[in-house]
Order: C-alpha cells, then sequence, then structure tokens
C-alpha cells in the first residue's frame, strides 16, 4: 500500500516530470482538455512506474515516448502480428546439431544490424521484423548492409498481410524471395497504408534483387515452438524474425534490465532477435525492437531466455540466400 509520503513524492516527481516528458518527445495536445487528459493518465502511468520499480525487479521501467497512453491506447498502435490461423507444413527447417555454442552473441557488434527504426501509429511491425531479418541476411551473404524499404512490404505484399492492419513475417519473407527490394531512401516509410495501398515500387531503387532470397526457414519445426537451442544455433548463422507478446504495461514502459516477468505467449509483435548472453547469473535474449530509438534501452529490450518469455520461442523464421551466410 502506497503511504502518505510516498503519494505525495509520485505527485511532486509527476508534475516536474510532466513538462520534461512533453519537451523530450515533441508533445503537444488540441488544446486544455486533452492536455489535461494526457496528464490525467501519464501520472497514473508514473505512480505504476514507480511502485514496479520499488519492488526490486531485474528490470527497469520509466518515463519513455507512450508514458501519456493508456494501455489500451498502446496496444491499438504499436502492434501488428497476425498468427496464422493454421501453421503451414514446414519445408525447410533448422535444429540444433550439438555443436558448440558461444555463450554470448551480439550482432548489433558486428556491423550488420541497421539502426532502430519507428513503425509510429501503424501495426506494421511484421514490416519492420521482415526487414530486418532481409538486412542483416542480405549483408552477411553479401558483404553489403542495406536499409530496405518497410512501406514496400505494407502496400505490395498483399492479403493475408494488410499494411497497417497487420501482416505476417514469413509470408512477407516468401513475398521477398519473387520481388525486387527497394531501397528505404527511394521508397520511405509513411506509417500509413494496408490492403488498399497503391504498390509504388516501379521505378525504386532496388537494394536487393529478387533472387537474392532463395527460401524460408522455420524454427519451429511440427511441434510450432522452438528450443532455446535451436534459437542459439539459427543464431548464430543470421538474426532471426521473431513474434512476441508485448500487450504489456512492462513493455510500454520498459527502459532497460532483463525482463523475467510472465507476460503471455499469444503472440502480437514482430521484432528481430539479434543476440543472448547472460546478466548478473540471468539468461537473456537480445531484441530489436521497432518504436524508436527513445524506448527502451536504446530502442532494445532483453528478456530471459529458457522460459519461453512472451512466447518468444513460437516460430522464428529466417531468410536463406543464394550464397552461404559467413559467420
Amino acid at each position: 500500500m502506497v503511504s502518505v509520503a510516498q503519494f505525495a513524492f509520485f505527485t511532486t516527481v509527476s508534475a516536474a516530470s510532466w513538462e520534461d516528458f512533453k519537451a523530450e518527445y515533441g508533445k503537444y495536445y488540441n488544446g486544455v482538455e486533452e492536455e489535461d487528459l494526457r496528464h490525467n493518465i501519464f501520472n497514473t502511468n508514473v505512480e505504476f512506474i514507480n511502485s514496479e520499480n520499488m519492488k526490486g525487479h531485474s528490470y527497469e521501467l520509466g518515463i519513455g515516448p507512450f508514458a501519456d497512453l493508456t494501455a489500451e491506447e498502446f496496444r491499438a498502435t504499436r502492434l501488428g502480428y497476425s498468427r496464422p490461423d493454421s501453421e503451414e507444413p514446414v519445408m525447410q527447417s533448422h535444429v540444433y546439431q550439438g555443436e558448440d555454442l558461444e555463450d554470448r552473441l551480439d550482432w548489433t557488434e558486428k556491423g550488420v544490424v541497421t539502426e532502430v527504426k519507428d513503425q509510429g501509429q501503424c501495426g506494421s511491425c511484421w514490416a519492420f521484423s521482415t526487414t530486418g531479418a532481409l538486412e542483416s541476411g542480405y549483408a552477411l551473404s553479401s558483404g553489403n548492409l542495406v536499409r530496405l524499404s518497410e512501406q514496400q512490404h505494407v502496400d505490395c505484399d498483399g492479403f493475408p498481410n494488410l499494411g497497417c492492419s497487420g501482416g505476417q513475417m514469413k509470408n512477407a519473407l516468401k513475398w521477398a524471395m519473387k520481388n525486387d527490394a527497394c531501397s528505404e531512401e527511394s521508397y520511405p516509410y509513411t506509417a500509413k497504408g494496408g490492403i488498399f495501398s497503391s504498390c509504388k515500387s516501379a521505378g525504386c531503387d532496388v537494394a536487393m534483387p529478387a533472387g537474392a532470397v532463395t527460401g524460408v526457414k522455420s524454427l519451429a519445426g511440427l511441434v510450432g515452438k522452438a528450443s532455446d537451442e535451436d534459437m542459439m544455433s539459427a543464431l548464430s548463422q543470421q538474426p532471426l524474425s521473431i513474434a512476441i507478446e508485448a500487450d504489456q504495461a512492462i513493455f510500454q514502459h520498459y527502459t532497460g534490465g532483463v525482463i523475467t516477468d510472465s507476460c503471455g505467449t499469444s503472440t502480437d509483435h514482430g521484432v528481430l532477435l539479434v543476440g543472448y548472453g547472460t546478466d548478473a547469473g540471468v539468461d537473456y535474449w537480445k531484441v530489436k525492437n521497432s518504436w524508436g530509438s527513445s524506448w527502451g534501452d536504446n530502442g532494445f529490450v532483453r528478456m530471459t531466455r529458457g522460459k519461453n518469455i512472451c512466447g518468444i520461442n513460437s516460430g522464428p523464421n529466417a531468410p536463406l540466400f543464394d550464397a552461404s551466410v559467413a559467420v
């Protein structure tokens, strides 16, 4: 129970932080009524953040870019992975063969992962997870790190991918096998679009040609879930496109550390798995998100390894390329 002294502390911090929050994240509201509404939501979130941080978790919450959103607003605007109604037969899969695995791996240190991007208020996480896997895999295959267009996938992939209304990474990776991939610069992101969007690929600068991707491998196999060893083994070759459940308050306000709390297994958000390691005795996965670098730990989140945390083991995928991937 929050004491009178703690409540007064929270109130003081909230009042002082509100102006700082608006300045840092460029927040502007449509009149006094909307600002009062957002300020009240902010106060509630700050109280939650402070009370959680007092519990001694292995992760930290803080005032981030979504501190003026309700949980419902956050879920409605920052997710977008659509789980398939049924799993397709697995044509190519990756299974751990007992090889030695490194204790630590971080692809962001190897120059094959592009900077953290921001999907904005569009359910296009699946497109960012897709381009992340393609960018890194192509860099390892060709030696050339390119920045691919998420907007091309939003506008051009087609059903079952629905632009800002959600999509599936496996289908987007398969689409990349037969289509030239535009550069991000020539087909810039607008955070808009859906199934009826007009595809504007014609005339773009091709950053990765059709045929560069020769297939898509799944790690889930017939059981629908990869083992940690399967994932570590595949990750030693390239970053992986994965789905997690991210509709929880710990994701909305996460700023650092390793998430160890249960957050469900109903996957709703596409991200990129870029590494793993151990911190203070806690084994973790390192994940690149698409909510901008001002969210989380410079745009990344670490999640405990060994527990299928947030459904992270549920169906990772990776593109295959026309040249062997060099580790």
